[in-house]
C-alpha cells in the first residue's frame, strides 16, 4: 500500500474513532437535556431557582467540551462566547451591589448576580439550544459513518458466516425465461454492497467530523456582537499595556540619561572650568584634567550609543530583521541556529518588536532554562510574520510566574500579535510569536 493511502486510511480510522466517541456521549447529552428542562420547569412552576445556575453551568461545561473537541478533532476552533462575570461590590454601609440591586448577605448577592449574569448572556440560550438539538443533529452526523462501516462489515461477514438475515421474499420469472430471486442479491452483489457500504463509511468519516465541528461552531461559537465586545475589551487592555510600557520606557530613558551621560557631561563641564584656572599656573595638571575630560566625553558618547541602540538597534535599520537576529545570535552565550525566509522587509516597529521578543526569549533560555542550544525560525505565511524560538533547556516556563514572558505578550499585543508557549517539564521549550503584517518588496526595502 502506498504511503499516502496508508496515511489516508489511518486518518479515516482516527476520525471514525472520534465519531464513535461523539456517538457514545449522546445518551449523556439526553440526560443533560432532561436536567436542563427540569430546572426550567421547577423555576417557572414552583419557584425553585437554585437548580437553574447548576444546570446552566453543567450545560456550559458540556458545551466547552464540545468546543474543545471541535478544535482538536475537527480542526474547527470555537472560542468561548460568554460575557465576563460582573464583580460583586460592597458599599460603605455594608450591603452588596450586584449590578442590579442591593443585597444584605453575600450569598444572596452572589446568587442574584450569577442568575442575572447567566440569564442576560445570549450564549446561555445558545447553549440550551445546542443541548436540545445536538442529540439529534450531532448524533446523526456522528453515527452515520460508523453505521455504514458496521453495516458493510456485517454484510461481508454474512457471506462466510451463518449470520441472521431477513426474509428476502419469493422468486419471480423473467420475460425471457429463467428465474432470479426477488430482492435476493447473489454472492457478487452482496460483496459489492458490503464493500461499498464499508468504503462509504471510511470516506465519509473525515468530512462528517469536519461537518460536526462546523455544526458546533454554528451553535456555540461567538456571535458578531460578542466578538466585537471581546475585541473592544482586548483593545482596551492592549492600549493600557502599551501606555504603561511607553511610560516605563520613557522613565528608563530619563533615568539612564540622568545617571549616565548627563552626570558625565556635568563632570566634564566642571573639569573644563578647572582647566581655566590651571592652564597658566600648572600646565601639566591642566593637561591631565583635559585628558580626564576627554575620557568622560568618550564614555558619555558610548552610553548614548548604547541608549539609542536600546531604543532601536541600528542593525535593524541598516540590514533588516533577518541579519539583526543573526547578529543577536552571535552575542548570546549559547549556540543559536537562525533560519529565516523573508521575501521583503516588515515595518520598522514590527521588526523592533520581533527583535526584542526573540532577544527576551533567548535571554530566558540562558538565565532560567539552562539551555545549550537554541533555534530561531522566521517565516512570513498568509499575512503573518511568525517567529519561533526553541531551546533544549529544562522547560517548565510559565507566563504567570515571570515578567519576561508577560512582557513579550504585551509587546506583541500592541501589534495584535499572539504568543503561544509549549514548555513541558524537562523541555524543550517552544515560543511561537505571530504578528499580522505586510512585507515590502525586496527592491524597495532598506539595505
Amino acid at each position: 500500500m502506498m504511503p499516502a493511502a496508508r496515511a489516508g486510511l489511518r486518518s479515516s480510522g482516527v476520525a471514525l474513532g472520534r465519531l464513535l466517541v461523539l456517538t457514545a456521549v449522546v445518551p449523556a447529552e439526553l440526560v443533560l437535556l432532561v436536567i436542563v428542562i427540569g430546572s426550567f420547569v421547577l423555576w417557572c412552576g414552583l419557584g425553585i431557582f437554585v437548580l437553574f445556575p447548576a444546570s446552566t453551568r453543567l450545560a456550559r461545561a458540556a458545551a466547552g467540551l464540545a468546543r474543545t473537541w471541535a478544535g482538536r478533532w475537527s480542526g474547527v476552533p470555537v472560542p468561548p462566547p460568554y460575557l465576563p462575570r460582573p464583580g460583586l461590590e460592597r458599599t460603605l454601609h455594608g450591603w452588596f451591589w450586584t449590578g442590579h440591586d442591593y443585597q444584605k448577605h453575600r450569598w444572596f448577592a452572589s446568587v442574584s448576580r450569577t442568575i442575572r449574569w447567566l440569564w442576560k448572556d445570549p450564549a446561555t440560550w445558545r447553549d440550551v439550544l445546542w443541548v436540545v438539538l445536538n442529540p439529534v443533529v450531532g448524533g446523526v452526523l456522528a453515527a452515520t459513518p460508523p453505521l455504514l462501516l458496521g453495516g458493510g462489515l456485517y454484510t461481508l461477514a454474512g457471506t462466510v458466516l451463518p449470520l441472521p438475515r431477513p426474509d428476502l421474499g419469493p422468486v419471480r420469472a423473467l420475460p425471457g425465461g429463467g428465474l432470479v430471486p426477488d430482492l435476493v442479491p447473489g454472492l457478487a452483489l452482496t460483496l459489492v454492497l458490503g464493500l461499498a457500504s464499508a468504503a462509504a463509511g471510511l470516506a465519509l468519516a473525515r468530512p462528517a467530523l469536519r461537518l460536526h465541528g462546523r455544526w458546533t461552531r454554528a451553535l456555540l461559537g461567538p456571535t458578531e456582537r460578542s466578538r466585537l465586545a471581546r475585541r473592544v475589551e482586548q483593545l482596551t487592555e492592549t492600549r493600557l499595556d502599551v501606555t504603561e510600557a511607553q511610560a516605563a520606557e520613557l522613565r528608563r530613558i530619563e533615568r539612564d540619561l540622568h545617571d549616565g551621560a548627563q552626570a558625565r557631561l556635568v563632570a566634564v563641564s566642571l573639569r573644563l572650568g578647572a582647566v581655566a584656572a590651571l592652564i597658566d599656573r600648572d600646565p601639566a595638571q591642566a593637561k591631565t584634567v583635559v585628558t580626564d575630560a576627554q575620557e568622560n566625553v568618550a564614555q558619555a558618547l558610548q552610553e548614548l550609543r548604547d541608549l539609542v541602540r536600546g531604543i532601536h538597534p541600528p542593525v535593524l535599520a541598516e540590514r533588516g530583521l533577518t541579519e539583526g537576529l543573526r547578529a543577536l545570535a552571535l552575542d548570546v552565550p549559547l549556540r543559536v541556529e537562525v533560519r529565516a525566509e523573508l521575501p521583503g522587509r516588515a515595518e520598522s516597529p514590527v521588526e523592533s518588536a520581533v527583535y526584542y521578543a526573540v532577544s527576551e526569549a533567548l535571554t530566558n533560555a540562558v538565565k532560567h532554562a539552562g539551555a545549550r542550544h537554541a533555534a530561531v525560525e522566521l517565516v512570513h505565511v498568509d499575512g503573518l510574520l511568525r517567529a519561533e524560538v526553541t531551546d533544549d533547556g529544562r522547560g517548565g516556563a510559565d507566563p504567570d510566574r515571570g515578567t519576561g514572558l508577560r512582557g513579550i505578550q504585551r509587546r506583541l499585543a500592541a501589534f495584535d500579535g499572539t504568543l503561544t508557549l509549549t514548555s513541558p517539564p524537562g523541555g524543550p521549550t517552544r515560543l511561537t510569536m505571530e504578528l499580522p503584517c505586510a512585507l515590502s518588496s525586496p527592491r524597495t526595502s532598506t539595505s
